[in-house]
């Protein structure tokens, strides 16, 4: 009878376990600050999400680092290669959306919820259909869901070659250069010799940024052309400011951003 019941013990706590995991799953698809993309508050490392995984299941988090390696069609690895033995940590993408990892070290930005990965889990909330043979190795371990997937360049590369990047979601870490109007700055590139600087717009901004502050900037890249910009995010700017930029970043690259938020410390 002890036996028995031990065996009974041992399958409530095992089911218990198996639904926290499914409703932490399920909170993935539904939270809106997930969905609403990246805050300073969720902005951690992949570090934090390996080594302080209790504290952050079930938690909307972003963040960047460089992709490790591809595991299957909705999966790959993060991790952040400057740190000597860094762990790796899943991310799943139930975004709905195909995303291709970057051909380059180009980083990557995800922001979703942390969860210890079960493969039947996931298959069945997302209806992904992981083999699980891939996955022997992740079971039980740190993973993302990611419900926002975007690639991470820097200033410089995509000032450099915009039309890799026109018109694609894109998250730039960089150092705020100069505010140049009251919802413009300009980020600073100072890792590629000759590269310009990149202009950001921010339509509807939710609080002031700072010369020198270091921030992650989130949105899509378009060609700055004045009557297109005011057309769609009625800029309201004075007609020297509308000049001033006109002459400086003409078809040149503008970063829409939907969010602007400070860099996390890797």
């Amino acid at each position: 009878m002890m036996n028995i019941n031990r065996i009974r013990s041992s399958g409530i706590r095992a089911s218990a376990v198996t639904l926290a995991l499914v409703t932490t799953l399920v909170a993935a698809c539904t939270d809106n600050q997930v969905a609403g993309g990246p805050t300073a508050d969720s902005n951690v490392t992949t570090e934090e999400v390996a080594e302080e995984t209790a504290e952050l299941i079930g938690k909307p988090v972003t963040v960047r680092s460089e992709a490790a390696k591809k595991i299957g069609e909705s999966t790959f690895t993060i991790t952040n290669d400057e740190l000597f033995g860094a762990d790796e940590v899943l991310v799943v993408n139930a975004t709905g959306e195909p995303f291709v990892l970057p051909a380059t070290d180009t980083q990557v930005q995800v922001t979703g919820t942390v969860t210890r990965f079960v493969v039947a889990d996931v298959n069945r909330v997302y209806n992904l259909g992981l083999d699980p043979n891939l996955y022997v190795d992740y079971e039980g371990q740190p993973a993302i869901i990611a419900q926002s997937l975007a690639i991470s360049p820097k200033p410089g590369e995509i000032t450099e070659n915009p039309g890799v990047y026109y018109d694609k979601v894109i998250a730039v870490p960089a150092e705020v250069e100069n505010i140049v109007g009251p919802n413009a700055f300009t980020l600073d590139e100072d890792q590629l010799i000759g590269a310009s600087d990149l202009l950001v717009l921010v339509p509807n901004p939710q609080r002031p940024v700072e010369e020198g502050a270091k921030v992650v900037a989130t949105g899509v890249l378009r060609q700055f052309v004045v009557a297109d910009l005011d057309r769609d995010y009625d800029l309201t700017w004075d007609l020297d400011l509308q000049r001033r930029l006109e002459a400086e970043y003409a078809n040149r690259p503008v970063l829409i951003a939907q969010s602007v938020y400070p860099a996390s410390q890797e």
